[in-house]
């Protein structure tokens, strides 16, 4: 008696949970963007959010929480309830954060659930023509020999572009001065005038001014070269296992369950593969991935590894 009263009960449990499951979503869907409205998150965001809401048959509403670089946002998915009604639009910061500011009350592995990754890109070495290289191995030498005298421009303190220049100082032993500014705009807008000689933004960000003439393009920090600018050579030919790259992907808090993740995986994965928002995203430089959400899992604990390794060797704080 107590085995059928057991049984029955898993049984009337799996059916709950399947009639749930059936009925998500029946009401509109956050998707939380931790940086402020225009910049690049954001706008993919926007891009992805109208064609992701007609596949998944309800608004998903666009929310902008902006600061610590990210951690607000994130903090905000981590504490929320794990129904699939709130997402978090992940990007690279998102695995560095808890390494640089010391107050982060969640932890990326353990209280987020990994839903897709959707698109990398590259950053790209570039320096100002007065530097007088035109080649990654003759930057090497002469950064080597200038020391501190080398100047390096980053979008600020805590992101990619600094962490990136951070890895590849450790890399090739080079010291340059870093100097950061507050976004990548000033940033490339002193670089064009020779105010200081090299930095690493997005490949997309700078294309224009290397296909101009006005910037020289040194390397791309993706493992191949990217088809946006196929001549310019990866660090990687030149140093073995170097990667950098900038990525955005969708996480939801933890405990949310499989059918729910399986639902938005499929979902996002067809509108990133859509032909126009795939061009649209191919445009802007960055390579759709759509991964299965045991890849993005994957790709955060590596990530995670990687920049943390950086962090204590680097010993970069920001607070």
């Amino acid at each position: 008696m107590v085995k059928r009263c057991a049984i029955a009960g898993l049984v009337l449990l799996l059916w709950a949970q399947s009639a749930l499951s059936q009925g998500y979503p029946n009401k509109p869907i956050r998707l939380v963007v931790p940086n402020s409205p225009g910049g690049v998150i954001d706008i993919l965001a926007r891009l992805v959010a109208p064609k992701f809401s007609e596949g998944i048959g309800q608004p998903v509403v666009v929310d902008n929480r902006v600061g610590a670089g990210g951690v607000i946002g994130a903090e905000i998915v981590a504490k929320s309830a794990p129904d699939g009604y709130t997402l978090l639009a992940a990007f690279d910061s998102f695995t560095v954060n808890p390494f640089l500011f010391k107050n982060v009350t969640y932890d990326v592995i353990r209280d987020f659930t990994p839903v897709a990754l959707l698109v990398r890109s590259p950053l790209v070495l570039i320096a100002t023509p007065k530097l007088g290289v035109t080649r990654f191995a003759d930057f090497v030498r002469l950064a080597k020999t200038k020391g501190s005298a080398l100047n390096a421009a980053t979008a600020g303190p805590g992101t990619p572009s600094r962490l990136a220049l951070e890895l590849l100082s450790s890399t090739i032993g080079i010291d340059p001065t870093l100097i950061h500014y507050k976004g990548g705009g000033p940033a490339i807008a002193d670089i064009l005038g020779a105010q200081v000689d090299v930095m690493m933004p997005t490949l997309p960000s700078a294309s224009q001014y290397i296909k101009s003439g006005k910037l020289v393009a040194l390397a791309v920090t993706s493992d191949k070269r990217h088809p946006l600018a196929p001549e310019i050579p990866t660090v990687a030919e030149s140093y073995p296992g170097f990667e950098a790259l900038n990525w955005v992907g969708i996480v939801a808090p933890a405990g949310i369950r499989r059918e729910i993740v399986t639902r938005l995986n499929t979902e996002l994965l067809k509108t990133v593969h859509l032909p126009d928002v795939g061009e649209s995203l191919a445009n802007r430089g960055y390579d759709v991935v759509g991964s299965t959400p045991e890849a993005f899992a994957g790709w955060m604990r590596a990530e995670t590894e990687r920049w943390g390794r950086v962090v204590r060797e680097r010993n970069i704080t920001l607070e």
